[in-house]
């Protein structure tokens, strides 16, 4: 085919009052309003379109009635890359077929009632391919071609991934949609798809979004403000660098080495130290150690200290003033984290503040401290998940990082029934070992074993037990795969 001839566009032949009824078809060139407007893709509310083997079948059906020219593209990256190029060239479908995707293909060719079907490889083209460096750019590459010739449709703006097919992007922008590529599959990754999502119906291309169901969850989620360096995930979109401790001194970590706003002062020292290292931003923080493990019963018998909130506040309002995030970490003894985690709503109603579990800490009935390291079931961990990420629905809170410590396997004996489902948090496994780099790299390697690939890693760097402790270089480039969140104990 010779592709510097006119090419026939896509068009419509069914009534106007037909289209506008359709949900699951589009409206071709040509087809206006009574007001002369160009008629819009119907929508019911935020969809998404899954596109589940990858052929584009599903994404070509969502967006063209009908369409005179189609580009059917083999399996292999090369030819996906030159057919979106012609695609979008005639303002046209791009079709992928896959193993096992040859009916679907055929069938979809048929109701578009395609009269021109361009192969890549096959027939011959003057068009370049779309130009990407690395596969994990390639959806991102075609999402930055211009639409030669789109069509007279007003089409929703459209959410990908680099996990979305090319078929599925090359579709949507050839026919004019405007195409974000985001860092995740979750409307909240950032500032500017917050504000799309909750300002108009948006179609999200791709099995990695979930379902339609999960999606208008997630965008009902996005109007509950952004966190500190943009967006309302807590990953991605920054990682964070925290000071570990607790108000009452030294003795417990860095960070009550001195008062609240020298602490954030000094939170926002390590964390400028590794900006440089990463392109996303490097947010300061602190991990407040509110309930400490004790070798006494105290007066509620549970072997833990409960700090009063109105002692950690000042530290939570230094941390947030300097732009950075606050975790409250639970040491429970013979207690029980939910009750605990109770004591602290009010600060956990703020918008910059997660919550940490600290297993280790965690003993049964008639156990005395340091008898053993600690553990808690996944029934434990989940009862709190449950309320936190209630909490934070109802007061219409951003999400939240949820942290799991772990050492040592035994500390969670159930962890694959730990649960990481609810989209109000941020599922964090912090692996906080210490000794020589390869005690610490053991550790960590043998803790990801078997780990929901929900969850994002933390790291610790213990000044005075690591041997030698990382600098902020070794702990960004030796530690993979990067940490999420690095405190300092």
């Amino acid at each position: 085919m010779n592709l510097t001839t006119t090419a026939r566009r896509s068009r419509i032949l069914a009534a106007l009052a037909v289209c506008s009824a359709v949900v699951v078809a589009g409206c071709g060139e040509g087809t206006s309003t009574s007001s002369g407007e160009p008629a819009k893709l119907a929508t019911s509310g935020p969809e998404v379109v899954p596109d589940a083997d990858g052929t584009g079948v599903e994404t070509s059906r969502r967006i063209f009635e009908e369409s005179t020219d189609v580009v059917v593209a083999g399996p292999a990256r090369e030819d996906q890359l030159l057919g979106a190029a012609v695609a979008n060239s005639l303002g046209a479908p791009l079709l992928v077929r896959l193993p096992g995707t040859d009916a679907a293909v055929d069938a979809e060719i048929e109701r578009l009632k395609a009269e021109n079907v361009v192969t890549v490889p096959g027939d011959a083209t003057d068009v370049a391919p779309v130009a990407s460096a690395e596969p994990a750019s390639d959806v991102a590459a075609v999402a930055g071609q211009e639409p030669a010739k789109p069509l007279s449709l007003q089409l929703p703006p459209m959410l990908a991934t680099d996990a979305t097919s090319i078929a599925s992007a090359a579709t949507a922008r050839a026919a004019g949609a405007q195409l974000t590529v985001l860092p995740a599959a979750d409307p909240r990754a950032t500032a500017d798809s917050m504000r799309t999502v909750t300002g108009q119906d948006t179609i999200a291309l791709g099995n990695q979004w979930g379902s339609t169901e999960d999606y208008r969850t997630r965008v009902e989620l996005a109007g509950n403000g952004e966190l500190p360096g943009g967006g309302g995930l807590v990953f991605p979109g920054r990682r964070m660098v925290a000071l570990y401790g607790h108000p009452s001194g030294p003795a417990l970590g860095v960070m009550g080495e001195q008062g609240p706003a020298e602490a954030a002062a000094l939170a926002r020292e390590y964390a400028q130290k590794y900006q440089p290292l990463e392109e996303q931003p490097v947010v300061p923080a602190f991990e407040i150690i509110v309930t400490v493990a004790s070798n006494a019963p105290g007066g509620d018998g549970d072997y833990s200290n409960e700090t009063d909130p109105a002692e950690v506040a000042p530290y939570v309002d230094a941390i947030t003033e300097a732009g950075g995030y606050a975790v409250l970490d639970l040491q429970p003894g013979q207690g029980d984290f939910l009750r605990q985690a109770k004591l602290y709503e009010d600060l956990l109603k703020r918008p910059n503040v997660g919550l940490a579990l600290d297993a280790e800490w965690k003993l049964n009935p008639g156990e005395q401290p340091l008898s053993r390291v600690g553990s808690a079931s996944a029934e434990e961990i989940n009862v709190v998940a449950d309320w936190l990420a209630q909490l934070t629905r109802d007061n219409h809170l951003p999400q939240k990082a949820f942290i799991l410590h772990q050492f040592q396997v035994a500390m969670f004996p159930d962890r694959e029934n730990i649960r990481a489902d609810h989209p109000e948090l941020a599922y964090v496994l912090h692996a906080d070992g210490h000794g020589s780099a390869g005690e610490k790299f053991e550790t960590w390697n043998v803790l990801r074993e078997g780990l929901d690939p929900r969850f994002f890693l933390a790291w610790k760097n213990f000044i005075d037990e690591d041997m030698p402790m990382f600098t902020p270089e070794q702990t960004y480039s030796e530690v993979s795969p990067r940490p999420w969140f690095v405190s300092y104990q």
